[in-house]
């Protein structure tokens, strides 16, 4: 697991099984697995395709999740690896949520995840998706 911020983290799917103690929400982003959530905390699944480009309505859907549960909890998103598809939403959440730009976004999950591996075309993705959030008044 690796920590983003001080309240998002990034992992793979044997921490979104047993997610550590100081875990209060997992969202599990990877669309091979269906694991029986984890007792404790607050689940969500939005299924990405591993090496696929991210879809912007599933792109939208996770950083709503993500801001719902946020503000309380600390957040692990999780894919296979905690490599591609968890980095990005983080990255797209940052982005459209905090409204950081992207290059420093990226440079922070390259800092703190160093094997990470955005999926192809995420910036434009996450372009997409701050136009929808700013045409339905987000």
């Amino acid at each position: 697991m690796y920590q983003i911020t001080d309240m998002l983290f990034v992992g793979n799917i044997y921490e979104a099984e047993k997610p550590p103690a100081h875990i209060g929400a997992v969202l599990l982003v990877a669309e091979e697995f269906t694991p029986t959530p984890p007792s404790g905390v607050i689940y969500g699944r939005i299924p990405f395709k591993e090496f696929g480009e991210a879809k912007a309505a599933s792109l939208q859907q996770a950083i709503e999740w993500i801001a719902r549960h946020h503000p309380d909890n600390r957040v692990l998103v999780c894919c296979r690896a905690g490599m591609g598809r968890s980095v990005s939403v983080v990255m797209a959440y940052l982005c459209c949520v905090n409204s950081m730009a992207y290059p420093d976004v990226l440079q922070l999950i390259m800092n703190r995840r160093p094997a990470a591996c955005p999926l192809p075309n995420i910036q434009a993705t996450i372009q997409q998706v701050l136009q929808l959030r700013q045409g339905k008044g987000a």
